[in-house]
């Protein structure tokens, strides 16, 4: 890699930090290619990135940043997993850690707070930005439905008492 390609990898880099919300360290410990691919394409159809750079490249990078706290998690054969959705990329790691032992989650950060392992996982198991958002309109809906339900069942009633008079009257 020359000076060019490594400037230009280090700005990427950089404005890739200053756009996410989350980004999760791993420690890729001889994954093949084709795990690799698979964990990237769930990535993107996430919404988040998968990429393995130079750590002294991603340290560099991050000065400036929020994300200037995980220098210290870059040691070893990392790889950085990033989105904008906090939960996005914690959740497909977590998922695919859980199923390929050569895949190890380090550690990560959001915003400025770093993040363990253990602390990646609870992010995880948290609901996606998506499933609050569908939460909270579930809950803002509900009185509306249920008032309507309430104020619609008098006439339903009403109805099927003259429905019945009249098969009765009918017969």
């Amino acid at each position: 890699m020359d000076r060019t390609q490594k400037s230009e990898a280090v700005a990427e880099l950089n404005r890739t930090f200053n756009e996410v919300g989350v980004v999760v360290v791993t420690r890729n410990l001889g994954m093949t290619v084709a795990q690799s691919t698979a964990l990237r394409n769930k990535m993107r159809e996430a919404g988040a990135s998968y990429k393995v750079s130079k750590n002294r490249l991603a340290r560099i990078a991050a000065e400036g940043t929020p994300y200037a706290v995980l220098s210290d998690l870059l040691t070893g054969p990392t790889a950085l997993a990033t989105s904008t959705d906090p939960v996005a990329a914690a959740r497909i790691i977590n998922d695919f850690a859980k199923t390929n032992d050569k895949l190890e989650i380090v550690g990560g950060a959001m915003g400025g707070q770093i993040l363990d392992a253990d602390g990646v996982k609870a992010l995880a198991s948290l609901p996606s930005l998506d499933e609050l958002r569908a939460k909270l309109v579930g809950l803002i809906v509900a009185p509306a439905t249920k008032l309507a339900t309430i104020t619609q069942a008098p006439a339903a009633q009403i109805a099927r008492v003259l429905s019945a008079y009249a098969e009765k009257e009918a017969a």
